[in-house]
């Protein structure tokens, strides 16, 4: 069972440091294509064996690596989110249309927003259903780029897989809130259990292509160091003790941060479809936080008037 519902000012709190994974999560792109050739679960593999590994490290040094023993449940449920949604992702983009593919797994983010209302203690308000639809919009506009949805029936085991990755992560996400108990430090050992899948994988289903020289390998420390390691982490904080429905609307800013940060190395141009695609993504973002902003500024002007009450 979770615990006790957090306050005001630790739910907010929680979201922030939240939303920080899905600013790790926009450098996806640009880590991945300064990785090379190296195939995707091998890639996964060396990640997730990174972030544990250093993870448990760290818990070891400071003297809480306790906190990693956890029920095996607990950690099937946390290895099998991890892995599970990059499993069927990877197997989607491979057997579907990539950019059809991206577009029915990023339905993520709206799922762990109609998801949540079944939690206890979560109503699912108007505000942000729509701030989640403006930001499926966004993101729609920047993965079609006016190439049209064009689904072929050929590739029905793709689309299907790409639906299988969005249901793991919106699950995993929410699933998470019912685990509340069970500290972050386990994260770690979901790390380390998915590293481990990846490389069976691997073996079974790719070809190794290490990454070579050191900008290769330093494009690989990046990803395990922040989309592939640090955000799991903070995402688990997010939807533990924030606010979920926000972090789910939030969630469309991932791939219009990673488009803006391709555009400033080089690797694409700023268009109208981009601007556009932004703003539907930040006024999204906005109408969803419309309640925690407001809460946020409320208890600041409260605040100040309680001061200047007291100097008169």
């Amino acid at each position: 069972m979770p615990d006790e519902a957090p306050g005001p000012k630790t739910r907010l709190r929680a979201t922030m440091i939240g939303g920080t994974a899905v600013l790790m999560w926009s450098t996806l792109g640009l880590f991945g294509a300064a990785s090379g050739s190296v195939p995707p679960f091998l890639l996964n593999a060396l990640c997730f064996g990174l972030a544990g590994l250093v993870a448990t490290a760290w818990l070891a040094l400071r003297g809480r690596l306790v906190l990693m023993r956890q029920p095996v449940r607990v950690y099937a449920f946390g290895i099998l989110g991890l892995f599970g949604f990059h499993f069927f992702y990877f197997t989607a983009i491979r057997n579907a249309p990539p950019v059809d593919a991206n577009l029915i797994n990023y339905t993520w983010p709206l799922l762990i927003v109609v998801f949540s209302a079944l939690l206890p203690g979560e109503r699912l308000k108007l505000q942000h259903v729509v701030g989640t639809l403006l930001g499926l919009g966004g993101a729609a506009l920047l993965i079609l780029r006016g190439d049209g949805l064009a689904l072929d029936g050929d590739a029905t085991p793709g689309y299907l897989a790409a639906v299988a990755s969005a249901l793991f992560w919106s699950g995993y996400s929410v699933l998470s809130r019912r685990l509340g108990r069970v500290p972050t430090e386990a994260v770690a050992g979901f790390c380390l259990g998915t590293s481990l899948l990846a490389v069976f994988a691997h073996l079974g289903f790719e070809t190794t292509v290490w990454p070579q020289g050191a900008g290769e390998w330093g494009a690989v420390l990046g990803l395990a160091a922040f989309p592939v390691g640090l955000a799991f982490f903070v995402w688990d904080i997010g939807v533990k003790r924030g606010d979920i429905q926000v972090l789910g609307a939030f969630a469309y800013t991932a791939p219009v941060s990673s488009t803006l940060l391709l555009i400033a190395f080089g690797f694409g141009s700023f268009t109208p479809t981009v601007a556009v695609a932004c703003v539907l993504v930040t006024v999204g973002a906005f109408v969803a936080a419309k309640d925690i902003l407001l809460g946020r500024f409320t208890e600041k002007t409260a605040g100040v008037a309680a001061g200047e009450r007291v100097e008169e």
